[in-house]
């Protein structure tokens, strides 16, 4: 039974943390009603105060919404709100629907959609790209997955918070995309940083460089975006280190399965392992710049 979106559909919300708190605010103030939850009540505070309503486990969101969202951090806490106790399976309901925004392994998007066919759910998995800035501004990538009429039925929705949204295929084809987003963002954050390092130490003004090189072949998202921040000394999050080294490794480990090499990747993931070492995990991924000072000491 394919899923209906209507003015009346209950929506249910599962993470609020630096994207999705935004993210579910936009189907919010376009006057869907609500149900919210997340491990730290007081992260879902701006949606509660906009008229969600709290519910205290993902499987009494479920009970209560046609149609769940989540955006957990690990693919660990992905396992937890759906398989777990009190988790969306012990409440879902006949002819609802999941859509999963975590990055998250494409073998657990799949897991989730077959055990969820069994009870007539459907499930989306519907990883984003675009960081705090594309979820605040609703102009998120949104890579999607799973049974092409319920990605149709829910287009409404995703149009609110992107504007790049592109059917990939079946089930976990979304995640397969997302790897490879998360691929290319790791080498180009090597560029970006070693770039503003050699520009340091060649006395270059920095934002004069930038405004120079943004406008050719270098210009990219990251360069437009992060590049910015590091020269204000902004490591604040738009998306944490922990979790781009969580991206990386399951990108590492689904190239092993199909036999593959990417050396350039692997890489990426030891610098990105060093950040972390440091205790910068819970930083932007922009803090690569502060490992490579590190390492090259120089002073900013």
């Amino acid at each position: 039974m394919a899923f209906t979106l209507t003015k009346n559909t209950r929506i249910g919300w599962i993470g609020t943390g630096v994207m999705g708190v935004s993210m579910a605010g936009h189907l919010r103030r376009a006057g869907y009603e609500l149900n919210v939850y997340n491990r730290t009540e007081a992260k879902a505070e701006p949606l509660l105060n906009a008229g969600a309503v709290w519910k205290d486990t993902p499987g009494e969101v479920a009970a209560n919404s046609d149609i769940i969202f989540t955006i957990v951090g690990f693919p660990e806490d992905v396992e937890e709100v759906y398989f777990g106790d009190n988790g969306i399976i012990s409440g879902i309901k006949d002819g609802s629907l999941t859509v999963d925004m975590t990055t998250t392994a494409p073998s657990l998007a799949v897991r989730i959609s077959e055990e969820l066919s069994k009870k007539n759910v459907g499930a989306i998995d519907a990883p984003v790209s675009g960081g705090d800035v594309g979820a605040k501004n609703g102009t998120l990538s949104i890579m999607v997955g799973g049974e092409k009429q319920d990605v149709d039925a829910i287009m409404p929705l995703l149009d609110l918070m992107g504007k790049n949204i592109i059917y990939e295929g079946k089930a976990g084809s979304g995640q397969h995309t997302k790897m490879c987003n998360q691929i290319t963002i790791s080498g180009t954050m090597i560029g970006v940083c070693e770039s503003l390092l050699y520009g340091h130490k060649a006395g270059l003004d920095l934002e004069v460089m930038l405004a120079a090189i943004s406008g050719g072949a270098a210009g990219c998202w990251s360069l437009n975006n992060l590049a910015p921040r590091i020269v204000e000394g902004d490591f604040e999050p738009g998306f944490y280190v922990e979790h781009f080294v969580k991206d990386m490794e399951i990108a590492l480990a689904e190239a092993r399965r199909m036999d593959l090499a990417l050396p350039g990747l692997a890489l990426v993931h030891q610098l990105y392992k060093a950040v972390e070492a440091q205790g910068y995990g819970r930083k932007g991924t922009q803090a690569l710049a502060l490992a490579l000072d590190h390492i090259n000491n120089v002073s900013r």
